[in-house]
């Protein structure tokens, strides 16, 4: 009985042993998988493109028929709002002074259209910060047409602007032909152009931003609300814009903000106003729950020690990195980050603080996700002659020799 429960237990240790090996294989496999199958599958999006970025670094999380050129409806008036808000900060224009709405502004986006209107009377005179607020919140394409008008005297040069500022925040597929969005036939954009210029947006208009996010605006004692539903509905969510022609279908720019991260989706074409709503809710809800945004390196860091310089006053220098370095990456999947320190063959002095001497490499598995330059940590002047000749020796005999 002894031998027979001593068997027993022989077997049991080699069933457990079995089993926790499987268990670590089980997990080493899992981590090594991580960086291709991190995370569940993009969700299904009911829309002609769209597109899900992290405001910050810019990284795609999920994207669509990004790059296919699409009508962007009343998208476009983010743009006629950016240019305003840019004027302002530099002194262009104030925006407490008042704007002449013209008749053309009036026929074209008044109250007898069937377009969105902030329903300006003609030959009135309104605010610039009032018309910012009647474009972003009630989409009245009278308050873009007189803003337009206000900045370059008339909707055609104004376009000239559009596009231009487009090309200068890297809007690589977009034309503009009116700063309201009504439809034309040469008018396109796309869903990656339009996040580009929402985080343009985000980062560089702080001043009128927050006006994406409020719910109501009246004037001429009408009150509208702002068609942006994700407003009522999430309150993470601060901004941005939406759009509807029979062309375009229903678009919406939407972000929002949780625990410092921020996420920039674009849904464009999708059939209802109600489907837009979700559809961006759902991209948004996919980008928070599965990825994380976090500063991995701080301007100044430490990546390599002593590094070798040649025919300087001293030998070694350290070699730092140059700006913090923010990524996006998958949860769970910061162990699997990767840097590679690429340094210049030879470093020769001088040498002057922050100068780029090479360069540091990010990678998740084979996904490159950041190249950015390396510094020299402090000045390092040039030796004297005989130093440097000594030098020149040292490095002639090495490659020789090499």
């Amino acid at each position: 009985m002894t031998l027979l429960l001593e068997g027993v237990d022989k077997f049991m240790s080699k069933k457990w042993f079995i089993s926790a090996l499987s268990c670590v294989i089980s997990i080493i496999i899992s981590q090594a998988l991580l960086g291709q199958e991190a995370l569940p599958k993009a969700p299904g999006i009911t829309a002609k493109s769209w597109i899900l970025i992290d405001a910050n670094t810019g990284f795609v999380i999920t994207e669509n028929n990004a790059d296919i050129a699409l009508p962007p409806a009343s998208l476009v008036k983010m743009m006629t709002t950016h240019i305003a808000s840019n004027q302002i900060s530099r002194g262009m224009i104030d925006e407490f002074e008042n704007v002449t709405i013209s008749d053309n502004a009036w026929a074209k986006g008044g109250a007898k259209t069937d377009g969105s209107t902030m329903f300006l009377n003609p030959r009135s005179q309104v605010s610039i910060i009032d018309l910012i607020r009647g474009i972003i919140i009630q989409s009245g394409n009278d308050a873009a047409i007189a803003l337009a008008e206000h900045i370059s005297g008339n909707e055609e040069s104004f376009s000239v602007l559009m596009n231009q500022t487009a090309r200068d925040i890297g809007m690589s597929n977009t034309f503009f032909t009116n700063s309201t969005g009504l439809p034309a036939d040469e008018m396109r954009s796309s869903a990656r152009d339009l996040s580009i210029l929402a985080r343009a947006i985000v980062q560089g208009d702080p001043d009128h931003y927050a006006i994406y996010s409020e719910k109501y605006f009246q004037h001429n004692n009408i009150n509208q609300p702002n068609r942006n539903r994700l407003l009522w509905r999430d309150s993470a969510v601060d901004g941005l814009k939406t759009g509807h022609t029979q062309a375009a279908g229903y678009c919406l720019v939407a972000s929002a903000i949780r625990n410092d991260m921020r996420l920039i989706s674009v849904v464009l074409g999708a059939p209802s106003a109600e489907i837009r709503t979700r559809q961006s809710q759902k991209l948004l809800t996919y980008g928070f729950r599965h990825f994380n945004t976090k500063k991995v390196y701080t301007a100044g860091d430490l990546v390599k020690e002593n590094a070798k310089v040649w025919f300087g006053k001293e030998n070694f220098v350290d070699i730092v990195v140059a700006d913090d370095v923010t990524l996006t990456f998958p949860k769970r999947a910061e162990e699997l980050l990767t840097a590679k320190i690429i340094i210049d063959e030879q470093l020769n002095a001088p040498l002057m603080a922050g100068q780029e001497v090479g360069r540091l490499q990010v990678s998740l598995t084979e996904k490159h996700l950041i190249d950015i330059a390396i510094v020299s940590e402090k000045d390092v002047p040039q030796s004297g002659l005989l130093a440097r000749i000594f030098d020149w020796i040292v490095l002639f005999l090495t490659k020789i020799m090499s």
